[in-house]
Order: structure tokens, then C-alpha cells, then sequence
């Protein structure tokens, strides 16, 4: 019999990989929560499920979905994340959240520590596992001088025009396009725009992907001090100088502009025409590649510890590479906060979790177990 009652809140591509997977060993009961009846469809029939439509950008529709709740997950678009996971600390819920919200997580920190709950952020592949990792091996090396995060989501095929499909929520896909990117550059935060420095960068199986920079270190500009953090993400080469086109175009805008005497954002008419052609059709598949590069200090000379990984959509299941990263990362740490493992009141990013030992070990054991494995090399 279940032992925890679990509300996933948003059952899109990930959030309903992380229903199947919670509900597949009958650990627990989930209630699976979204607004849109076909992706709760998708779910009908999963033992141990129950479905139920809501508008989550409600903050009272999210306290409903989370009464019977002994944890909840975040698994909404990032623009509703920060909201959602206030919503249920308010409603007095511990929560694991995986929505790239542009807020600063932080400022629930009373709060979560006021209700004593546990509130786990940034709990997918990256920002995720590239943060666990990071915090792990504070804890390894003397001292950390460099941080390195490369991580793409790809489709197999690569189709003009843009060659690219959005393996997550495509809204949030474009606000890696227009977020200015902060690094640490010498021990000091600066900013340069996204999709700028663009660099060819060859992986095996793979093939030549072009990295550029993103704004995804967020809460390791704060909570690591090191000299140099950096993260950057991966299309195929070309992809970035047609988005580069149209933010300067102004299409990316959210500033409205008359249209015949109709006020329209150029982000909703951009988006409207460019989704249909991001969206994996039924059995496109996609991998995930992801480099993470840690030097550092360790009884008196250089180590450097490289973590690879690719993952490919699993034909088995049909499910699609980044909902198995993303997802299985976060159900890891469901289970980890729900058998007691980590119990730390407040916010808590993944470095958070990385520094301690047993929960590192722990997530990249439950990753591994479904295939999703990082080949650590030491040099």
C-alpha cells in the first residue's frame, strides 16, 4: 500500500514522466494536476494515478490540488514556477520544483523556514544534476577554481528550417534566447547577453555542436565561491544565428505593438507560428549531452573532474531523453525528501543536497538505475 500521497502540479512532457515513474513502484499514491484534459489523457489508466483539471496559475486552485498532499512537485512552465511553489508553501506542503522561474528562489526562504518545510529547487538536469555535482565536489576538493557547464536537449534529426525542437516547455526554450547570462568571471558576477560567444565544440556520438551562453548558474552565483562559473547551452550549428535574427528583430518582444489597430505582444505572435514547428511529432526522438567540467584544488595539486553524459530517448517506454533527465533527476529527490533522507527546512538547491555525501550517491544511483548514467573521468 502507498505510503505518501504526492501532487504533481503540470503534466506535460516531463511532469508526466515523473507520474509514471513515482507511480510505477506503488510507493505512492500521485494526484497529477494540469489545465489542459489532453495531457491528462495521456495518464488515464495508470495505476495508482488520479487526474484532476485545474487553472494552477490559481494560487487557491494550487491549495486545493495540494490539501491531501504530503509533497508536492513543481512541474509547471517557468513563468508560473516562483507563484506555484509560494502557493504551496503557504498551503504548508514540502515541494521538489523543477520550473526555470526568473525569480530568485530565495525569497521564499522565510517562508519555508517559518513553516519548517522542505523546498527543493532546480531539481532537474540542468540546473540540477550540473549543481549536485558542483556542491559534491566542494566537499571532495581543497578548494574549487573552475566550473564548467555544457548541456544541449537535441532532436535526432535535424529538419530545416531551424533544426531544433523543444524538448521542454517551448516559452522557457525562448527565455534562454532573451535572459541576459551571468558568469563569474575572476571571482566577480558579470553579464553578457544570451546566445553571444558562440563556440563549435565536437562530442563523440554526436557529432559538432555549437554552445553559447545562457543564463543557468542561478542560485550557484550566490551560494558557491569560486573564480570562474560558467554555463552554456548546445543547438546545432546555425540554430542560434536565426534566433539572434529575430530577438533583434524584435520578435522575442513582450512589449506590445499595434497590429491594424490591435495591440499584440511579438512574443505570443512569434511563438504562436514557431511552436507547431519545435513540437516532437509522435516517435521523434532526442538526446541529451551534457558536460560538466569541476578544478579545483586537492592536497596540493590540480584535479580536474569531468562529467559526461548522453542519453537518448527511450524507445521502450516512449519517453523522450530530456523528460527522462529532467524528470528522473527530480524523482530521485521526491524520493529522497519522502523517505526522510533530507530533511533541511528552506529553499535548497541541488548543491544544497550535493554537499551532503548520502544524497548525492543517492540521486546518481536512482538515475543510473534508469539508464541515466554520467561517466566520470579524473585528470
Amino acid at each position: 500500500m502507498a505510503d505518501k500521497r504526492i501532487s504533481v502540479l503540470g503534466a506535460g512532457r516531463v511532469g508526466s514522466a515523473i507520474v509514471r515513474d513515482l507511480a510505477a513502484e506503488g510507493e505512492f499514491e500521485i494526484l497529477a494536476v494540469d489545465a489542459g484534459q489532453s495531457a491528462l489523457d495521456q495518464l488515464a489508466g495508470v495505476r495508482g494515478v488520479t487526474c484532476r483539471r485545474a487553472d494552477l496559475s490559481s494560487a487557491s486552485a494550487v491549495a486545493e490540488a495540494v490539501a491531501g498532499a504530503d509533497l508536492a512537485v513543481g512541474a509547471v512552465p517557468g513563468f508560473m514556477g516562483y507563484a506555484t511553489v509560494e502557493a504551496v508553501l503557504k498551503a504548508g506542503k514540502p515541494i521538489v520544483d523543477i520550473s526555470f522561474f526568473a525569480e530568485d528562489p530565495f525569497g521564499l526562504d522565510d517562508l519555508a523556514r517559518s513553516k519548517g518545510l522542505v523546498a527543493a529547487v532546480d531539481c532537474g538536469i540542468a540546473p540540477g544534476c550540473s549543481n549536485l555535482i558542483l556542491g559534491y565536489l566542494e566537499t571532495v576538493l581543497d578548494k574549487v577554481e573552475r566550473f564548467d557547464c555544457l548541456v544541449g536537449g537535441l532532436p535526432v534529426v535535424r529538419t530545416w528550417p531551424y533544426e531544433y525542437k523543444a524538448v521542454f516547455s517551448p516559452s522557457d526554450v525562448i527565455e534562454e534566447y532573451v535572459r541576459p547570462a551571468r558568469f563569474v568571471e575572476h571571482g566577480e558576477v558579470v553579464t553578457r547577453p544570451a546566445l553571444s560567444e558562440p563556440e563549435l565544440l565536437d562530442f563523440p556520438g554526436v557529432g559538432t555542436l555549437e554552445a553559447f551562453n545562457t543564463d543557468g548558474l542561478r542560485s550557484l552565483l550566490r551560494t558557491v565561491k569560486a573564480p570562474f562559473l560558467r554555463e552554456r547551452t548546445m543547438r546545432y550549428p546555425g540554430h542560434i544565428e536565426k534566433m539572434r535574427m529575430l530577438r533583434e528583430t524584435g520578435f522575442f518582444s513582450k512589449e506590445p505593438v499595434s497590429v491594424g489597430g490591435a495591440a499584440v505582444r511579438p512574443l505570443d505572435f512569434t511563438a504562436r507560428l514557431l511552436f507547431p514547428h519545435w513540437q516532437l511529432g509522435e516517435g521523434e526522438e532526442d538526446i541529451t549531452v551534457m558536460r560538466v567540467e569541476v578544478e579545483g584544488q586537492r592536497g596540493g595539486r590540480a584535479v580536474l573532474h569531468t562529467f559526461d553524459l548522453l542519453d537518448r530517448f527511450d524507445r521502450d517506454t516512449g519517453t523522450i531523453s530530456m523528460a527522462r533527465t529532467t524528470g528522473y533527476t527530480c524523482t530521485a529527490v521526491v524520493r529522497l525528501v519522502a523517505r526522510g533522507l533530507f530533511k533541511e527546512p528552506g529553499i535548497s538547491p541541488p548543491e544544497f543536497l550535493g554537499r551532503h555525501a548520502d544524497c548525492y550517491f543517492f540521486v546518481m544511483q536512482e538515475l543510473a538505475k534508469r539508464g541515466v548514467v554520467f561517466r566520470e573521468t579524473v585528470a
